[in-house]
């Protein structure tokens, strides 16, 4: 479903550029962010030689059990899928 935000201002010709750029910054940080939780989560791969889809599914399906370990890498996995989300939005979103 489409939703429109609507930003008032006395200078759209200056707030445009502005908004745009932030933006811009917004979706470098969150792709930097994403790489850096792929990063946390890869030595937990290595470590229990599975993916991390397949650890949050047998976790999730409580086939594994609770560790410390397992909740940290569950919570890098939850933090990814937010970032992800927050970059998928922000990608999706135009300035008419």
């Amino acid at each position: 479903m489409l939703q429109q935000v609507t930003v008032r201002t006395s200078d759209a010709k200056r707030l445009k550029p502005l908004l745009k750029s932030a933006l811009e910054r917004e979706a470098k940080l969150l792709d930097h962010s994403i790489q850096r939780t792929l990063q946390a989560l890869a030595p937990y791969e290595t470590r229990y030689a599975m993916t991390s889809d397949e650890f949050e599914r047998k976790f999730n399906a409580r086939e594994i059990e609770e560790t410390l370990d397992y909740l940290d890498w569950w919570m890098e996995i939850e933090a990814l899928r937010h970032l992800e989300a927050q970059r998928a939005s922000l990608k999706e979103a135009k300035l008419d």
